[in-house]
């Protein structure tokens, strides 16, 4: 009884509560791309769809290669390029086709096709090793009061 309480307890927490042993945090998303959704890749406004990834290290930096970035439906990219981000630094991985560049901080997904829903989500940043790195849900009615589609978290 008492461990189904505790269990119980644990998951009435946020997700975004939870805290794990990486550097690298989801620092927030665009989920709600600007404009009407298209996912062409000539007219549409996945570009403007982007998650940003931050090292809160103060010391060590971070090779990205391996990191997994994925959604509850189990849509996910992988850094498959050495992206390196130093201390404080941060990258946005951006829906669409780009150039990455280390110096611009994007990395971008390569596909056209939307990957966080515009109502609610959640995100999970996994190591390559597959340890969690962070994780966060929103929703638009809790988590986005202005309904401007970004969400900061702390």
């Amino acid at each position: 009884m008492l461990a189904a309480s505790a269990v119980g307890a644990l998951s009435a927490a946020p997700a975004h509560a939870a805290e794990y042993s990486s550097a690298l945090k989801v620092r927030g998303v665009q989920y709600d791309a600007p404009g009407r959704d298209s996912n062409s890749c000539t007219y549409g406004n996945t570009r403007e769809e982007y998650l940003t990834v931050t090292n809160f290290s103060r010391t060590a930096t971070v090779n990205l290669r391996g990191y997994v970035v994925k959604d509850a439906a189990g849509n996910r990219f992988t850094f498959t390029a050495n992206h390196y981000l130093q201390p404080g630094d941060y990258v946005k991985l951006r829906g669409g086709n780009g150039t990455d560049s280390d110096g611009g901080n994007v990395v971008y997904r390569d596909n056209c096709n939307f990957i966080w829903n515009n109502d609610r989500d959640t995100i999970y940043l996994i190591k390559p090793g597959g340890a969690a790195a962070d994780t966060h849900s929103y929703t638009k009615t809790v988590n986005d009061r202005d309904g401007n589609g970004f969400i900061t978290f702390h």
